[in-house]
């Protein structure tokens, strides 16, 4: 796989996970309160929860356009928007854990750290430019995706 590919599979990966949170929070926010790892916070505030979903969905609409024009600015700004999301959350639910199991925690943790880790992942990837410059058929100057 090209690095041009992977840094749009990642892309991909990251909007779509996006999508899907800041759809099932708009839509079904009681539901997505009941999810442990969340409902250890109380107390329930549907504003909140609806404004984080819009924010979900907005920072999917950033890395949508990253995937869709793969330029090299907007890629890693939506890459590095995403990362400064991503470490926010996990320092917070870093300092929560109390509730939870010891097995529950460090699962969240993973899956939070994993947030993290991808996106620091493909912003090293994208940081030097070659993603963005590898050679292609007849002289276009790019690899055919």
């Amino acid at each position: 796989m090209s690095g041009r590919a992977a840094l749009r599979a990642g892309l991909g990966l990251l909007a779509g996970g996006q999508v899907v949170l800041g759809l099932w929070i708009l839509l079904l926010p009681e539901l997505f309160w009941k999810w442990p790892w969340v409902s250890h916070l109380p107390p329930y505030n549907e504003h909140l929860l609806q404004d984080f979903g819009g924010a979900s969905l907005a920072l999917a609409v950033v890395l949508c356009a990253a995937v869709a024009t793969m330029e090299r600015r907007l890629v890693l700004t939506a890459l590095v928007a995403y990362l400064v999301s991503s470490v926010a959350h996990l320092l917070f639910h870093a300092r929560h854990l109390e509730p939870l199991s010891a097995a529950s925690a460090a699962g969240f943790l993973a899956l939070l750290g994993a947030a993290v880790l991808l996106p620091a992942v493909l912003v090293w990837l994208a940081a030097d430019g070659t993603a963005f410059r590898e050679p292609g058929p007849a002289g276009t100057g790019r690899r055919p995706d």
